[in-house]
């Protein structure tokens, strides 16, 4: 039993509900309207004849039009007949006017119920009593007649509610079938496919454009699923490449290649190797939402210190600048930050021609912005966003130069350095962006949250 079957049940059930109210407020609205119209024709035709014996002329003809359902009688001040239509000439009063004006029952004209008025005419012999009653038979007639159409028409009137509801649920669920089949048949291997768009734009429609949003989504994400396995298999491929191709020359001309330098060789590309498992398995983390840093007090100024002094080393022909950089301390992981300020360092020293500049500073409302730039070629604001992307890398920087480091991308790395970056910074609170820096080249800013404790700017504890 589906939506169809008990959205008719549900249409019959109101609709009964509703037209049986109606029908018995009808019935009662009409028997009530005919026993008015009854009542006013009896006490019309009572009043007549009281208002003749009260004007002297003593009791009227009492002549009646139909015999079997209307009768008349006039009492004396006793309850005794004095007076009465020939129908009733014999009988003995057929009401009793102590108990009211008005009142219902059966008398030996027929079996069928009379409504019976009384009303009171004075006299000069006594107060007279005219009684005048009318058959209900017309009344009960019509009432049982429209109760027998009701009874014939609503059952009827239900099944052809339920008809309509059933065809009309069907109708309107009739997208949603193809929407099932179609949703059926796609497969991990078939993202491309999507449901049916009915015409309109009701609850189904907008239903079909959700999930062809999602769909979209979804193979979006395998692509990007597929070329990373693809990236990360080619960047593991070359190390390993590297390392066979050394090991087969070794073995094959042991005269032309050292133990030492094969040695050498092996634990550069094992260490390369390593970087790049050690960022897969963080951006894998990323991607399950379990990237949770650890927060301590740290002062960040010392984290960018700690990289300058390495980059100088690594390249000594770089001039790095770290005027811009002030005192901050705040609640962050240690470990996360370190890694995004290395692979921002590795990135200007990889595209700098011969200056690097580091800058870091806590805003008035808050908020710290790190600084990195460099005098190279800069990003293009076409590809700012793209940047950020895993094994991204712009077209300047794909052939990877020795001493690169973990993969910065900007030098030719795995592509995976900025991308690092993004996911840290993002796991922080903050955000990473690139513009036009002062030295011509690139500007990476990072740019981390106000410290929840409400810590006043460059204060330490």
């Amino acid at each position: 039993m589906g939506v169809r079957f008990w959205s008719a049940v549900a249409a019959v059930l109101v609709v009964a509900v509703g037209l049986i109210a109606g029908a018995v407020a009808l019935i009662g609205l009409l028997r009530a309207e005919l026993t008015d119209d009854v009542r006013q024709a009896v006490r019309g035709r009572a009043e007549q004849v009281a208002a003749v014996i009260e004007s002297g002329r003593g009791v009227p003809s009492l002549t009646v039009g139909d015999q079997d359902e209307q009768f008349v009688q006039v009492l004396d001040a006793r309850g005794d007949v004095i007076a009465a239509s020939p129908n009733v000439k014999d009988l003995p009063a057929l009401a009793d006017p102590r108990q009211g004006s008005e009142s219902t029952l059966s008398t030996p004209l027929d079996e069928d119920r009379f409504l019976v008025v009384a009303v009171t005419a004075g006299a000069p012999g006594g107060d007279r009593t005219v009684l005048a009653g009318q058959t209900l038979i017309g009344v009960d007639e019509s009432t049982r007649i429209v109760t027998r159409l009701l009874v014939t028409g609503l059952p009827l009137l239900m099944l052809v509610v339920a008809g309509a509801t059933w065809m009309a649920v069907g109708r309107a669920l009739a997208p949603v079938a193809a929407i099932r089949s179609e949703v059926e048949a796609i497969s991990a291997a078939e993202l491309h496919r999507r449901v049916p768009l009915p015409p309109g734009r009701d609850e189904i429609a907008r239903l079909a454009a959700t999930m062809n949003r999602m769909l979209d989504r979804l193979e979006r994400a395998q692509s990007a699923q597929r070329r990373f396995i693809s990236d990360a298999s080619h960047e593991l491929r070359s190390p390993v490449a590297s390392i066979r191709q050394h090991a087969e020359v070794a073995l094959a001309h042991p005269d032309r290649l050292t133990s030492e330098r094969l040695a050498r060789t092996v634990l550069s590309e094992d260490l390369r190797i390593q970087r790049l498992v050690d960022d897969l398995l963080l951006l894998a983390r990323a991607d399950e939402e379990a990237l949770r840093p650890r927060l301590r007090p740290v002062d960040l100024d010392d984290l960018v210190l700690d990289e300058v002094r390495r980059l100088r080393r690594a390249a000594p022909g770089l001039r790095i600048g770290t005027a811009g950089v002030s005192a901050v301390r705040r609640p962050a992981d240690p470990r996360g930050l370190a890694r995004v300020v290395r692979n921002l360092g590795d990135n200007a020293a990889g595209h700098a021609r011969s200056e690097v500049a580091f800058d870091l500073v806590e805003q008035p409302d808050g908020r710290v912005v790190l600084g990195v730039e460099d005098d190279g070629p800069g990003v293009p604001p076409a590809d700012r966003e793209r940047v950020f992307e895993r094994f991204v890398r712009l077209d300047e920087a794909r052939s990877r130069r020795p001493g690169d480091g973990d993969g910065a991308d900007g030098a030719g790395g795995s592509g995976l350095g900025l991308a690092i970056v993004a996911e840290l910074v993002a796991a922080h609170g903050g955000t990473a962006t690139v513009t036009d820096g002062r030295l011509g080249g690139a500007r990476f800013e990072v740019t981390l949250p106000p410290d929840p404790a409400g810590r006043e700017p460059g204060r330490r504890s």
